[in-house]
């Protein structure tokens, strides 16, 4: 059987709500089934979401992804879906994942800044970017990580996943707790 890859992009139809665990809940259902599926299919690759865009990575036997592709493309959490990459391989670049999850990262946020790009809108991608993204998937760590799911660039280049409301209450909260811990602590 020959193996091939799969790259397409398209655009969310649900409203994107807060982040559940660092991840959206339309999205954390999508990863659900399909690392369960992906894994029975033999089928690996990656995931990005930000902007109410999608980016999907596929990679395994030929037939196996077309059937998956098929299947994602009836999905109606989105629309305006278009391949950016179709063509076979002849060896696996995910071995690790059946469906890798990839928020917001700093990575993406330099090579949307390099190229120039005011919002993630992958069915805009050339080759070369296309590429680029799927590298940046694969090549993915816990570092960097920020959750973006409203679309809104100021917010793609905050450095802090906390809100600075909620932030700005830990800290009094923590000066408060110091506070009373030597006030006690004379009192003894």
């Amino acid at each position: 059987m020959s193996l091939m890859r799969l790259a397409y992009a398209s655009e969310a139809t649900f409203a994107a709500k807060p982040a559940e665990k660092g991840v959206e809940p339309n999205v954390a259902r999508i990863l659900m089934v399909s690392r369960r599926n992906n894994a029975k299919s033999e089928i690996v690759g990656g995931l990005y979401y930000g902007d109410d865009h999608f980016f999907q990575y596929l990679e395994g036997e030929e037939e196996a992804v077309r059937e998956l592709y098929d299947r994602i493309a009836r999905d109606d959490r989105h629309h305006n879906i278009s391949i950016l990459l179709e063509e076979p391989i002849k060896n696996r670049t995910f071995t690790n994942w059946s469906m890798k999850y990839v928020p917001l990262s700093s990575d993406v946020n330099r090579f949307l800044d390099t190229e120039g790009m005011e919002a993630f809108v992958p069915s805009e991608f050339n080759r070369d970017q296309c590429e680029e993204m799927i590298r940046l998937i694969r090549d993915s760590s816990d570092s960097g990580r920020v959750v973006s799911h409203d679309g809104v660039r100021n917010r793609r280049n905050r450095e802090s996943v906390i809100p600075g409301g909620i932030l700005a209450g830990l800290i009094a909260a923590g000066v408060f707790l110091v506070g009373a811990m030597v006030y006690v602590g004379t009192m003894l």
